[in-house]
């Protein structure tokens, strides 16, 4: 436990200078996305990479957060600071009721349920123009405030979403540390196994589905409050599958490599926009080679092949 925590500690200590090498600018903005991207990877990973448990609607949940906040906020006055964490309830409240029956699917029909729930939210934020403002979008979501201080900037927003998304990350380090975490995998692994043990499968999945959706919400109501305008395009199907992807190409199971996949996915768009018409054939060909020679995932992958850098190295050095 003392090396989880240093570990955790090195981390933190490592997002909170970040600021000081960049002083706000565009790379800051994106920044704050690896921090949000982090927060619903996470929430991905809990269900699928500890409970085995697939979804394809998790950009739903995102955007019922962001709504959820901004209308509240926008339309009705509300404090931030209290819509944030009602969405968030009500969010993992619908997940907990619906997760009952979805729950009992399983493999791909689980996949086109969840997808299927993801869709018919995509459609209602287009389609009640009157409370969303439809595909025009939402504006006039205000910042969030603390006393005097307003997070109306990049690096005050940096700190705003980075504080939750390390919150975050410990949350989900003791939980996946905890008997539910180890319940969790025992589900994983085999879901009859862990019911032969006293695991109370169906209702531990259920609730983890809607662990993963209210941190979702939560990432959402940020999303919506940094940058005071939302429309759906940015809560559809393609951004489930991104979420989906940065799991799986960060590592399944493992809350640093959910990071790790968030951050690599955020960032490697905007370094590839130098390459022009290309940057989507280097995208999807470094994606492939990742998936190919790194199977686990980076978090799995880069240490294994450092390893193999190594032994090499002392072989050539023997020789």
């Amino acid at each position: 436990m003392k090396k989880e925590l240093f570990k955790f500690g090195a981390f933190a200590l490592f997002i909170m200078i970040m600021p000081l090498a960049f002083k706000g600018g565009y790379l800051m903005n994106v920044l704050i996305f690896v921090g949000i991207n982090t927060m619903l990877s996470i929430a991905l990973n809990l269900l699928l990479g500890y409970a085995g448990q697939i979804s394809l609607g998790h950009a739903g949940f995102f955007g019922l957060g962001a709504y959820f906040s901004g209308v509240l906020t926008a339309t009705y006055g509300w404090n931030a600071w209290v819509a944030m964490p009602l969405a968030a309830a009500v969010v993992g409240i619908m997940a907990y009721l619906i997760g009952f029956p979805i729950l009992k699917l399983k493999g791909h029909y689980l996949a086109m349920a969840t997808l299927g729930l993801g869709i018919i939210i995509y459609i209602v934020f287009n389609e009640t123009v009157d409370l969303t403002g439809g595909p025009s979008g939402l504006s006039g979501i205000p910042n969030l405030a603390i006393g005097g201080i307003t997070f109306d900037s990049d690096v005050k927003n940096y700190y705003l979403v980075w504080s939750f998304a390390l919150a975050t990350i410990l949350f989900s380090l003791n939980l996946a540390n905890s008997r539910i975490g180890r319940a969790l995998r025992a589900v994983h692994d085999s879901e009859v196994a862990a019911r032969v043990v006293g695991v109370n499968a169906r209702l531990l999945k259920v609730q983890i589905f809607a662990v993963s959706a209210l941190l979702s919400s939560l990432a959402g109501s940020l999303y919506a409050h940094t940058m005071t305008f939302i429309s759906p395009a940015s809560f559809g199907f393609n951004f489930s599958i991104e979420l989906l992807t940065m799991v799986v190409i960060g590592g399944l199971g493992s809350i640093y490599g959910s990071f790790l996949g968030a951050a690599l996915l955020t960032l490697l768009p905007e370094f590839l926009r130098a390459a022009h018409d290309y940057d989507i054939i280097i995208y999807g060909a470094l994606l492939m080679v990742m998936v190919m020679f790194m199977p686990g995932g980076l978090v799995r992958g880069i240490p294994e092949l450092y390893r193999k850098l190594l032994k090499m190295k002392r072989g050539s050095d023997h020789a």
